[in-house]
């Protein structure tokens, strides 16, 4: 494959996953100069492509590329003026030429037309969400809101894996109850950029307008609040935020990977407040969920393969929504460089190329990530104690060491103050029991799991 050929595969991909006025203000006039042990060099036209693309776009970029060349390990940008001889062409309609008739004109784009009084996203939508078991209870609940703002589930605290939804649902909810009601205030942020606002407003000793900026909304929307957990004025300053909202019948939503109980720094006033709503937990989707989610996404796409490859797709992607959709990028990538329809051989072929090797697991790392989440010291587990708060997440433990770790009960009893071997057994056949009985410890584990094998 030429350096032109692998250039215009990856553009396939990138163009994918960006708006059309994006993909046409950056990627135009680029094409790679060189690739020589492992590193890409691609040509842009100006220092602000340059800088942009490596802020904004590299993670994408690099993915995109070592989907067709595994040995790419890095990528560098170098600035080459005039028209590039080697650039794949990128054709633009009348309509995308009046979105970026200059690089600075994109500023005021912003990325997918993001509303920027409420930060929603316009693109999602109930219409758009696919409901399943795995998250029912989140979307049924978010609709009985849009009803009965502030009082019926107030906060509404939504939970789950990376990529299962959370965003997609809460963006929903806040696009609905805008439409529905066009005067109300909504705002939708990260918890990050809300610290981000705090430290500023620190910075220039103005934090009573702070406070005063965030109490104006009707609605807020805070996704990841995971992040406030390590960060105690923030705290404090969400804290008085939250209690106004809420004593003035103003509607809290919140998004996060794991349920209030596991985040280890967070005030107990907070975590109190979090749970007196409404939780609501997104889990994995099941086979039938995944399906229709890929259906949905390939018409969206306009892409028509064949049952038997969005079968495959579903039953070989398991973990998450953005990983189902990655998958079928791929192979509509595919696709549109070959010019031919991809057989099942190659989709298998793409999949097993792309697929990441599952992460080999310590002993310590499952026991950090156990206490962690049950919000208890790592020590407290090897204490010879029978209090519930403990023993439940002991054997827990225990059971994830001998199915994960795939230890032996003798080494699982030593590990836990020198327990006898038997006691190990009776934990993982305890746990094995409730598992097969459904209910909360199911949750609890999947999440203790996501936690592992999702962070780095």
């Amino acid at each position: 494959m030429t350096n032109q050929e692998l250039w215009k595969a990856a553009l396939g991909e990138i163009e994918l996953e960006l708006s059309k006025a994006n993909f046409l203000t950056w990627f135009k006039n680029t094409a790679i100069a060189d690739q020589k042990e492992g590193v890409i060099t691609v040509n842009v036209p100006n220092t602000f492509i340059k800088e942009w693309l490596e802020d904004k776009y590299h993670k994408l970029i690099i993915k995109s590329l070592r989907n067709y060349s595994r040995d790419i390990r890095n990528i560098e940008y170098n600035i080459s003026s005039g028209t590039l001889a080697d650039a794949p062409k990128i054709n633009k309609t009348k309509d995308a030429e009046k979105e970026t008739s200059a690089p600075e004109s994109q500023l005021e784009f912003r990325e997918f037309q993001i509303d920027k009084e409420t930060n929603l996203n316009p693109r999602y939508t109930f219409e758009t969400f696919i409901v399943g078991e795995f998250n029912e209870m989140a979307h049924a609940a978010s609709l009985s809101i849009t009803k009965n703002l502030g009082h019926l589930y107030n906060p509404l605290f939504i939970y789950g894996g990376v990529g299962l939804g959370k965003t997609h649902l809460t963006q929903a909810l806040g696009n609905s109850i805008k439409q529905s009601n066009p005067d109300i205030k909504i705002k939708y942020l990260s918890s990050e950029k809300f610290a981000s606002d705090f430290v500023s407003a620190m910075q220039n000793a103005d934090i009573p307008a702070f406070k005063t900026k965030y109490r104006k909304y009707d609605v807020l929307i805070l996704d990841d609040v995971q992040f406030l957990a390590s960060k105690m004025k923030v705290q404090e300053v969400f804290f008085d935020v939250f209690n106004e909202l809420y004593d003035n019948n103003k509607q809290i939503i919140l998004s996060a990977d794991r349920p209030p109980k596991s985040f280890k720094e967070l005030e107990e006033r907070i975590r109190s407040r979090f749970e007196g709503g409404l939780m609501a937990h997104i889990s994995e989707p099941d086979y039938e969920s995944r399906l229709a989610i890929l259906k949905a996404k390939a018409e969206a796409k306009k892409f028509n393969p064949s049952n038997e490859i969005l079968e495959f797709i579903a039953s070989y992607m398991q973990t998450n929504i953005r990983e189902l959709e990655g998958a079928l990028n791929s192979i509509i990538a595919r696709e549109r460089f070959s010019g031919r329809p991809t057989a099942l051989e190659e989709v298998k072929e793409i999949l097993n190329k792309n697929a990441q090797p599952k992460k080999i697991l310590t002993a310590a790392q499952i026991i950090k990530a156990v206490a962690g989440f049950y919000n208890i010291e790592e020590k407290t587990l090897f204490e010879k104690t029978r209090k519930k708060e403990v023993v439940q997440p002991r054997q827990i433990a225990m059971y994830l060491l001998r199915e994960d770790f795939n230890g032996s009960y003798p080494y699982i009893g030593q590990k836990f103050g020198g327990r006898d071997h038997t006691t190990a057994i009776h934990s993982y056949l305890k746990v094995a029991q409730d598992i097969k009985k459904g209910g909360r410890v199911v949750e609890e584990i999947k999440t203790i799991r996501e936690n592992l094998y999702n962070t780095a």
